[in-house]
């Protein structure tokens, strides 16, 4: 089977596709940055860098997968102005990107489509010619004729994915096919943090506003455990923090906020208490899926991104919790079920991989999906 994947990023959605029998022969993806990363990444890809609503990089998209011969369509639309992760823009441009994803189907008419979005995708407006129109509404309009349209919401901790991710999710099937697109079943168990990393040794933070001394008297075995870290992974990767933060984390329970802390409460430079929600701050659990990976996933003081921690007691009787930083790198691709032999160049920035995997689908869910055409 041979696809073509429109709002490519650098390919996390399709890591696993080529070991399945679907092969991604054309890709298109705005941002020069991310489409160079996605050609080495899939160097047999033909990646076309370009706006999809520029009529010349549409047609040349289109014009490549008439040559390819392209079975199914892989869309996932930016959602920045959907997410309830960002201000919900019901004015923001991307949310009329399914727009030119429509015209290429009617132009390829391929078997199979799969778009995915956050699920206000179901419940977001656009205007076209004029009027606003709910985006399911305009698909069943402009597709129904040709297609069945199966919609879902899922969360992909249902689907051996260690995290919590709600998606909105559309498996077209042109009506001349007898194999009609339709979910797996859920798998039985929830895959939890720890079961996904529960494994891996304790790693300290680096401390970046102390001395080499303070950090060695904060943390004594800082530097074996970073050196046992990079031999797990290359990404593997001690973050940066802050001493203010990395003392309140370690005084905070596994799957709690610091904000709950009686004395160790998250402040300011100046020593002022922070204010913020229940969700920063916070550990996450060891005994549920992780919670849903943001772009925003370096900073203890953004949403539910620090590790679970265990607990210890010091020689001097206090108790402590371990890990007072957020996930690793290595650690999110565990949690985004990204495969250990993804071939990203070790030379790609780690805070750039960091934040395109908070905006990617977890690619066990998609080989899941796409499994379940065979």
């Amino acid at each position: 089977m041979k696809a073509l994947s429109l709002f490519a990023n650098i390919g996390v959605a399709e890591a696993y596709l080529k070991g399945i029998g679907v092969d991604v022969v054309v890709a298109n993806e705005l941002i020069e940055r991310r489409a160079k990363l996605y050609s080495q990444i899939y160097p047999d890809t033909n990646m076309i860098c370009g706006d999809i609503t520029d009529d010349k990089i549409f047609e040349k998209i289109a014009k490549c997968s008439e040559d390819k011969g392209i079975d199914v369509i892989m869309a996932t639309p930016p959602c920045q102005g959907m997410s309830t992760a960002g201000p919900q823009d019901e004015d923001d441009a991307r949310n009329s990107l399914i727009c030119p994803v429509i015209k290429m189907v009617k132009r390829l008419k391929p078997r199979y489509i799969f778009i995915e979005n956050v699920p206000l995708f179901y419940n977001t407006e656009i205007i076209v010619d004029e009027e606003k129109i709910m985006i399911p509404v305009l698909i069943e309009k402009r597709l129904g004729k040709d297609y069945k349209i199966n919609k879902y919401v899922i969360d992909t901790k249902d689907y051996s994915v260690p995290q919590t991710r709600e998606r909105a999710i559309l498996l077209l099937t042109r009506k001349d096919q007898k194999k009609e697109w339709i979910l797996p079943e859920k798998d039985k168990k929830i895959v939890t943090m720890k079961d996904a990393i529960g494994k891996l040794p304790e790693l300290d933070p680096y401390v970046k506003d102390v001395s080499p001394e303070e950090l060695k008297e904060m943390f004594p075995h800082y530097e074996e455990r970073r050196k046992a870290a990079l031999k797990i992974s290359h990404w593997h990767i001690p973050p940066h923090h802050v001493k203010r933060q990395v003392i309140a984390m370690q005084h905070t329970p596994t799957g709690c906020t610091a904000f709950d802390n009686p004395v160790f409460f998250p402040v300011k430079e100046n020593g002022e208490p922070v204010k913020g929600y229940h969700n920063t701050y916070k550990r996450q659990n060891w005994d549920t899926a992780a919670y849903t990976v943001t772009m925003d996933n370096r900073k203890i003081s953004s949403q539910n991104n620090v590790h679970p921690g265990r607990k210890y007691i010091t020689p001097d009787g206090e108790e402590l919790y371990s890990d007072p930083r957020t996930l690793t790198l290595y650690e999110l691709m565990v949690i985004m079920s990204l495969p250990d032999d993804w071939p990203v160049p070790q030379t790609t920035s780690e805070a750039f991989l960091r934040r395109i995997i908070g905006e990617g689908i977890p690619p066990l869910f998609v080989k899941k999906v796409f499994e379940n055409l065979e």
